[in-house]
């Protein structure tokens, strides 16, 4: 049973893959690898409690090993129950002190509640135990605001090809070392690792341009202006979401820390529960015809469902203030369907100079998704399909999604703090002006970006790499050919 349940597992068939470990473990109690496995099924379906418990029944089966301890930390970190995600990767590095795996878990721990100090020090012990463990130097890299030293440079230099160290590690030395050169402005050398490091990664990932342009125009196709229309108020009333979406890296944690920092609004984080919504209801996400085609047939009144299914999975993130933010990216595909399922929820897109938010995506590795980020076509013809879409929406949906744009964010910070006040229909605040003030866990890569004042040097970052995005460019033309002069690149200066 557990053999089967890790092909299921390969496959992405969680919920098969939890009932066959659900009665592999009923059946032998005491199977490690069982509990393991059903450990890790659970966390990626978001059942955090279930994960937690299952745990748990690990580590009192063999309390004098680690992985239980590590399973049930990150169950903690991802229910956003901090302080108990580092008491459990303590209690892993108690026995195993030199364990990099916990050292890494407990620095990103550290990095999400604000604690730099405590993260630094964790990452750098995971490179003292084993220096081949690059994971570690690619998380010191993804504080932005590190810089390592140049023996540490040195060190990462010395273990680019070392046949010792895996393909994703190498991914990771690679860009490690491209935001190593960014921090001492030499960006030339800068992009040369990180070109180098996407191309590997490239490699690793599943990503069809075609499928991706076609489920676009599948979105656009039925959920045009007199469907959203005949559909209308049908969806659950509840006022309580705000939905920052956008690309990766164009600004939403700062958008989602001055909400954050309003007395009516929880911060939660990268909320993966509107998708699997999604794929849980039979109705759309199993049979064909599939989603969003699926939606044409769907019974009106499983609207409000599926609203309400996802106010109560969401719930565990709140507090006890009436709204909460949302800023998972990827639901910007899904903005006709959350104004059907939350037609009181507010939308918020977050914008950033074209060239700056594929950039931005460019430099970053991301943990899972993204796969058009690793390569500068795909990343241009994703950023197309991105902002069709969301002309779309702004011509079916006139003034339900409020576009920021970062750079105007940090040009006039209290003129845009009122407008996404006034959008969200909340009251005017002080504390969204220090937003860095506010005292809060972040979970993306921007968490000590917005634990800083604003600062305009991430603005026209992309002029510092030019010469070295002619394919974006090319790609990007029509977009930004219709940018004012001043903002675009130097091979369009002057073309209308």
């Amino acid at each position: 049973m557990r053999l089967w349940a890790r092909l299921g597992i390969r496959q992405k068939r969680y919920e098969d893959a939890e009932i066959l470990l659900a009665r592999a473990v009923e059946v032998a109690p005491d199977f490690n690898q069982a509990w393991a496995d059903l450990v890790a099924v659970l966390y990626e379906q978001q059942k955090l409690d279930e994960a937690a418990e299952s745990a748990r029944r690990l580590i009192k089966l063999d309390p004098r090993i680690p992985n239980g301890y590590l399973l049930l930390a990150s169950a903690y970190a991802s229910a956003g129950h901090h302080d108990e995600a580092l008491s459990a990767f303590d209690d892993a590095l108690a026995i195993a002190p030199k364990h990099v795996g916990a050292l890494c878990g407990k620095g990103n721990v550290c990095r999400t509640v604000g604690d730099q100090v405590g993260a630094i020090a964790a990452f750098r012990s995971s490179i003292e135990a084993n220096p081949l463990h690059a994971e570690a130097y690619w998380n010191l890299a993804n504080l932005k605001t590190f810089l390592f030293a140049d023996d540490e440079l040195d060190q990462m230099l010395g273990l680019i090809g070392d046949g010792r160290i895996p393909s994703e590690g190498q991914v990771q030395l690679n860009n490690a070392l491209g935001l190593g050169f960014e921090a001492r402005g030499d960006y030339n050398r800068a992009f040369e690792y990180i070109d180098r490091g996407n191309a590997l990664r490239r490699e690793q990932e599943f990503y069809d341009r075609v499928e991706n342009e076609e489920m676009v125009d599948m979105t656009i196709d039925v959920l045009g202006k007199a469907f959203l229309d005949a559909n209308a108020e049908r969806g659950d009333p509840d006022p309580a979401p705000i939905f920052i979406v956008g690309l990766p890296r164009s600004g939403s944690t700062l958008i989602e820390q001055i909400l954050a920092s309003h007395s009516l609004v929880d911060g939660t984080h990268e909320l993966r529960d509107l998708g699997m919504v999604i794929k849980a209801d039979p109705r759309l996400g199993r049979f064909n015809p599939r989603y969003p085609k699926s939606l044409v047939d769907f019974d009106p009144g499983g609207l409000r469902q599926l609203g309400a299914e996802y106010i109560r999975r969401t719930r565990r993130y709140r507090g006890d203030r009436p709204f909460f933010t949302d800023k998972n990216p990827n639901n910007f595909v899904h903005v006709g369907l959350l104004h059907l399922i939350l037609p009181n929820a507010k939308i918020i897109d977050a914008r950033r100079h074209p060239l700056d938010s594929c950039l931005g995506s460019y430099k970053q590795l991301f943990a899972q998704g993204q796969p058009f980020s690793y390569d500068l076509v795909e990343l241009g013809e994703y950023y197309l399909e991105y902002d069709r879409l969301m002309n779309h929406w702004n011509q079916v949906l006139p003034g339900n999604v409020l576009d920021v744009h970062y750079e105007q964010v940090v040009a006039d910070l209290e003129g845009q703090v009122r407008r996404i006040l006034d959008h969200c229909g909340l009251p005017w605040e002080d504390a969204c002006l220090r937003f860095h003030e506010t005292d809060r866990a972040v979970k993306s890569a921007s968490s000590e970006q917005v634990r800083q004042p604003i600062y305009s040097t991430s603005v026209n970052t992309w002029r510092n790499y030019e010469r070295h995005l002619g394919p974006l460019i090319e790609v990007l033309k029509p977009i930004l050919a219709e940018l004012p002069d001043c903002e675009r690149p130097g091979s369009l200066s002057g073309s209308g």
